[in-house]
C-alpha cells in the first residue's frame, strides 16, 4: 500500500499563498474587464462584437476544465499549473496588444484580435481554477481543507468587488505616453496580470512540493475533442438563444443538435477507452452525483440572480453604477463571513452536511425576500436581503466540492475536482441565459400591459442590450437622468421602464427560487459521511469509494 506523502508546513503555506494568487488572477480576469469594455469597444470599433470578449473567455475556460483536471492527474499538478499560467499570461499580453499594429493577417481588426486573445486567456484560466483546488486537495486532508474555504471565498469577493473598480481606474487614469507612443489605459487591465502571475510562478517553482501524479495512462484525444465540440456548441446555443437568435431558429437548433450528437459520442467513447477524460464509474458514486447536481443548480440560481441585480439597480432604481457595486458588497460580506465560519466549524466537527442544509435554508429565505423588491426599494433595504443571500451561499461555495473530494479515490482527485468546477460554470452560464430570457419576456409583457393601459405612452419592446446601453449612458453622463426627469414625457417613459423592469426581475427571482428548492432536495440526498482526517492510499480510497456507492 502506498504511504501518503508528508509535506513541510512552511512549503504548504507558501504553496497556499501562490495558489491563492493564481485563484485571484483567474477570478479577477472575469470581473476587471467589465468596466473597461465600453472604452475598448470605442477604441477598437467593435460594438457589434461587444459580448464576444466575455463569451470567448467563458467558453474556452469552461470546456477546458475537465481536460486540465485529467492532465493534472496524469502528469502532476505542478507542471500543468505552470503551463496553464503560461497560456493565461500569453493571452493577457496579447489582449493588451490588441489593435496596436492595425489589422493583422487572419485575425483582422483589433476587436477580433482581442476576442482571440481572450479565448487563449480562457484556456489558461480554466487550468488556474481547476489545478488550484486540486493542489489544495493534494496538500491537505479533507477535514483540514474546510478551513480554507473562507480564504477562497474572500478572494472571490475581492475579485467581484474590486475588479470593476480596478478596471475603471486604469481605463480612466492609466493612459501614458512612453517614447512618444500612447498606451491607452484599458490595456493595463490585461498587463496588470503579468507581475502577479510571475510572482506566483516564482513561488511555485521554488517552494511548491513536487506532487506526484495521481493517475496514469494517456490523454483520450477523441474524448477531449468531443467534449470541446459538444459543450462549446451547447454553451453557444444557451448564450445566443432568445438573444441573437430565436430558440426555434435553424442556428440554435443546429447548435443543439451538434451538441447532442457530440456529447452522445463522448459518452460512447468514455465507456470504451482505457484512460477516459471523465471516468463513467464516478457516476456510480452517490456523493459525486448529488453534490455536483446541487452545485450545478445553486450556481444556476446564484448567477441568474446576481448577474442582473446591478442592471435592476441602475435602470430600475436609477442609482449610479458605483452605488450598485457597493450594494452588492453586502452579498460578498455575507458570503465571506459565512464561508469562513462554516469552514472552521466543519474542520472542528469533521461533518459537513448539517452546514450545507443550514446554508441552503438561509439561501432560500434570502432569495424569497428578494421576491418583494420594486422600483422604490431603498439601497439599505436591498442590502440586508443580499446579506442574507450571501450568508446562505457561503457553505455551498466550498462544501459541495469538499464532499466530492472526500468520496473519490486519490488517483481520480483531479478529474473529480474539475468536474465540480465544470458543472458550476455550465450552471452559471445556463443561469444567466435562462434568467435573461425570463427577464426579456417579463419586460416585454409588462411594457405591453402598460402601453395597453395608457396608449399615449406607446412603449417599444426593449432587449437586454438596450437596458445595458441605457445603464452605460446614464453612468457616463450623470446629467442625463436630471434632463430626462425635467421632461414630462421622458420622465413618464422612464417610470414605466423602471416599474416594468422591476417586475420582470422579480419573475426571474421567482424562477430562481423554484430552482433552489430542487437543489435543496438534491442536497438532502448527499450522504452524510465524515471527512477524512488524513489522505489515504489509492487502493484504500478506491475501496472506500466502492463502499459508499449505491
Amino acid at each position: 500500500m502506498q504511504e501518503p506523502q508528508v509535506f513541510d508546513e512552511a512549503d504548504r503555506r507558501l504553496t497556499l499563498i501562490s495558489v491563492l494568487i493564481v485563484f485571484l488572477l483567474s477570478a479577477m480576469s472575469q470581473t476587471v474587464v467589465a468596466t473597461a469594455m465600453p472604452r475598448i469597444v470605442s477604441d477598437l470599433s467593435g460594438l457589434h462584437l461587444y459580448a464576444w470578449a466575455t463569451t470567448a473567455y467563458l467558453l474556452a475556460s469552461t470546456v477546458m476544465v475537465p481536460i486540465w483536471g485529467k492532465l493534472g492527474d496524469i502528469y502532476g499538478r505542478k507542471p500543468i499549473l505552470l503551463i496553464g499560467i503560461g497560456v493565461f499570461l500569453s493571452g493577457s499580453w496579447l489582449a493588451g496588444l490588441a489593435g496596436e499594429f492595425g489589422d493583422l493577417p487572419l485575425l483582422g481588426g483589433g476587436m477580433i484580435q482581442l476576442i482571440t486573445a481572450r479565448a487563449i486567456q480562457g484556456v489558461g484560466g480554466g487550468a488556474l481554477f481547476t489545478i488550484a483546488f486540486a493542489i489544495i486537495a493534494d496538500l491537505y486532508a479533507p477535514r483540514e481543507r474546510a478551513q480554507f474555504s473562507g480564504l477562497f471565498g474572500a478572494v472571490f469577493g475581492v475579485a467581484s468587488i474590486f475588479g470593476p473598480v480596478i478596471g475603471g481606474f486604469f481605463t480612466d487614469h492609466g493612459t501614458v505616453t512612453l517614447g512618444g507612443h500612447v498606451i491607452e489605459g484599458w490595456r493595463w487591465v490585461f498587463y496588470v496580470n503579468v507581475p502577479f502571475a510571475l510572482a506566483a510562478v516564482a513561488m511555485i517553482l521554488v517552494k511548491m512540493p513536487a506532487l506526484p501524479p495521481r493517475g496514469e495512462g494517456r490523454i483520450d484525444y477523441a474524448g477531449a475533442a468531443l467534449i470541446v465540440v459538444g459543450f462549446t456548441t451547447l454553451l453557444l446555443a444557451i448564450t445566443w438563444g432568445g438573444q441573437a437568435y430565436g430558440w426555434g431558429s435553424p442556428m440554435i437548433l443546429g447548435l443543439l443538435a451538434t451538441a447532442a450528437i457530440s456529447l452522445s459520442a463522448f459518452i460512447a467513447v468514455q465507456s470504451r477507452v482505457r484512460d477516459p477524460i471523465l471516468p463513467l464509474d464516478l457516476f456510480r458514486n452517490r456523493t459525486f452525483n448529488t453534490a455536483n447536481g446541487a452545485a450545478f443548480i445553486y450556481s444556476m440560481a446564484f448567477m441568474g440572480v446576481t448577474s442582473f441585480l446591478p442592471l435592476y439597480m441602475q435602470v430600475g432604481q436609477g442609482v449610479p453604477a458605483t452605488r450598485s457595486g457597493l450594494t452588492m458588497l453586502a452579498l460578498m460580506v455575507g458570503l465571506v463571513a459565512s464561508s469562513t465560519l462554516n469552514g472552521r466549524l466543519v474542520t472542528k466537527t469533521g461533518i459537513y452536511k448539517p452546514f450545507m442544509i443550514g446554508g441552503g435554508a438561509v439561501l432560500i429565505l434570502g432569495v424569497f425576500t428578494l421576491c418583494f423588491i420594486g422600483p422604490d426599494t431603498s439601497t439599505l433595504d436591498l442590502a440586508w436581503r443580499l446579506l442574507i443571500v450571501g450568508i446562505g451561499l457561503g457553505p455551498g461555495q466550498s462544501l459541495f466540492g469538499l464532499a466530492v473530494q472526500n468520496a473519490v479515490p486519490m488517483h481520480q482527485l483531479g478529474v473529480a475536482t474539475s468536474s465540480g468546477q465544470f458543472v458550476r460554470q455550465i450552471g452559471s452560464t445556463m443561469g444567466v441565459a435562462l434568467f435573461g430570457a425570463i427577464l426579456t419576456w417579463g419586460l416585454t409583457a409588462e411594457l405591453g400591459r402598460q402601453s395597453a393601459a395608457n396608449p399615449a405612452l406607446q412603449m417599444e419592446s426593449l432587449e437586454l442590450s438596450d437596458l445595458q446601453r441605457m445603464a452605460m449612458e446614464r453612468d457616463a453622463d450623470p446629467g442625463l437622468a436630471e434632463a430626462r426627469a425635467a421632461d414630462p414625457a421622458s420622465a413618464a417613459a422612464d417610470q414605466v421602464i423602471r416599474e416594468s423592469l422591476s417586475r420582470a426581475v422579480v419573475y426571474g427571482i421567482i424562477f430562481s427560487l423554484a430552482v433552489l428548492l430542487i437543489g435543496f432536495v438534491l442536497m438532502l440526498m448527499i450522504p452524510a459521511t465524515r471527512l477524512k482526517e488524513r489522505e489515504i492510499a489509492p487502493l484504500a480510497a478506491a475501496e472506500e469509494a466502492k463502499a459508499g456507492a449505491p
